[in-house]
């Protein structure tokens, strides 16, 4: 028995970017027994998950499924077009920019990085300088993150496909989509993004243990031209597939399917318009409590510009170790769990501890926001942390005034 009341009981609230909340539907579909992975539903299943997984990238091109995490997602985004001695241009805003680039430089990778850790947004003049520099055209792929989940910097693939077209480059535009996909708005074709990376454990609302990654015709092309490719890394066997197995590089993640044809459907059922709208007006509220909060006192957001600051996570700073005992706090006191301040870890403890992040992606409404804000307001106020009044009455008149198509 505790040793004292809490308020803690009851369904707790991860409100970290990742894993994010599982509806029911996916945890239902999931509990079941073992299926036949040669042939019958799940082999019909699986069709209708790849045609709606592209439907959620926005590509008529190609998908495929890898049972591992984003991590390996990279991994084999960057097997499939880039070997040892290839050069990359690495365009960086945060820890998992870096990451990717780090992942890269490691399978033999030359690894030209821009680093924009501290400016909040990408400098384009200098992506362009870069480009122009490579008269012989040896980079063969800018790396972009559209979301870095560290520092919440959400960077337009748009303006980096404009970089590359203004300047005649011919590398191919691959973006880490992992924190974005199926929250921020991302139109792979459209935008001119020729590899995106994904997760199943954010925006599409499912267990860890599956990355996707989508490819161009163009990416189709550079990797015909590539001499050695781990067999499990291929995308060419998954994404045309002359056997199931083949889908998976082997045996089917067969209950990460069931679960995933649930999110799929809760996904299609809403329609991917208004999945971006309830988002960024989630975020909108959430970024107006924060302003509120900041006035009189320390919090303050990592992103300051609203244009460059993802819908599905907010990184926010206090002073000291005021972040670490807030979330202790929320987390023990009220059931609310936020992430930690993750990267700022490499610039020493201090960092790390006045750093805290909100997760505000996937199975997420109005009242789980609201919910969320009060378990914020309360820890500041019991630890005696200023801050400014009338932010949940900020975040309800966003709440209130809804969501628009302006995602």
């Amino acid at each position: 028995m505790p040793d004292k009341p809490t308020l803690s009981m009851g369904r707790e609230f991860l409100a970290i970017p990742g894993p994010s909340v599982m509806p029911d539907a996916v945890l239902r579909a999931m509990h079941r027994a073992a299926p036949n992975i040669y042939e019958g539903d799940l082999v019909e299943m699986t069709h209708g998950i790849v045609a709606d997984l592209r439907k959620v990238a926005r590509t008529k091109h190609n998908a495929t499924i890898y049972v591992c995490n984003g991590h390996g997602g990279w991994e084999a985004a960057l097997t499939n077009v880039l070997g040892p001695g290839d050069k990359a241009l690495s365009v960086s805003v945060g820890y998992f920019g870096q990451g990717w680039a780090n992942t890269a430089q490691a399978q033999g990778v030359e690894v030209q990085r821009l680093n924009f850790f501290d400016r909040g947004c990408v400098d384009l003049d200098v992506v362009a300088d870069a480009l122009k520099a490579d008269t012989n055209h040896e980079i063969k792929v800018l790396l972009g993150t559209h979301v870095d989940t560290a520092t919440s910097i959400r960077t337009d693939p748009r303006v980096l496909r404009e970089v590359l077209d203004a300047t005649g480059h011919p590398a191919l535009l691959a973006m880490d989509c992992i924190a974005s996909m199926a929250c921020d708005r991302f139109e792979m074709d459209d935008w001119g993004v020729d590899i995106a990376v994904t997760g199943s454990q954010k925006g599409l609302m499912v267990p860890p243990g599956l990355a996707f990654v989508f490819f161009s015709d163009k990416a189709a092309e550079v990797r015909k031209g590539r001499d050695l490719v781990q067999q499990y890394w291929d995308w060419v066997p998954r994404a045309n597939p002359q056997a199931f197995p083949q889908h998976f590089g082997g045996t089917a993640p067969t209950h990460h399917l069931h679960g995933l044809r649930a999110a799929l459907d809760l996904l299609m059922g809403e329609g991917m318009e208004n999945v971006w709208a309830r988002h960024a007006a989630l975020a909108r509220a959430i970024w107006a409590a924060c302003d509120a909060w900041g006035t009189d006192g320390p919090l303050e957001m990592n992103v300051p510009d609203p244009a460059n600051r993802s819908h599905a996570v907010t990184g926010l700073r206090l002073e000291g170790d005021q972040g670490t005992r807030l979330r202790q706090w929320v987390e023990e006191n009220v059931g609310l769990t936020l992430g930690i301040g993750l990267g700022f870890a490499l610039r020493g403890q201090p960092e790390w501890d006045r750093h805290f992040r909100i997760g505000h992606m996937g199975y997420l409404n109005g009242q789980m926001v609201m919910g969320a804000l009060g378990g914020i307001e309360a820890g500041l106020t019991a630890l005696d942390i200023a801050h400014g009044d009338g932010a949940l009455s900020a975040a309800a008149r966003v709440i209130a005034a809804g969501p628009v198509f302006d995602a």
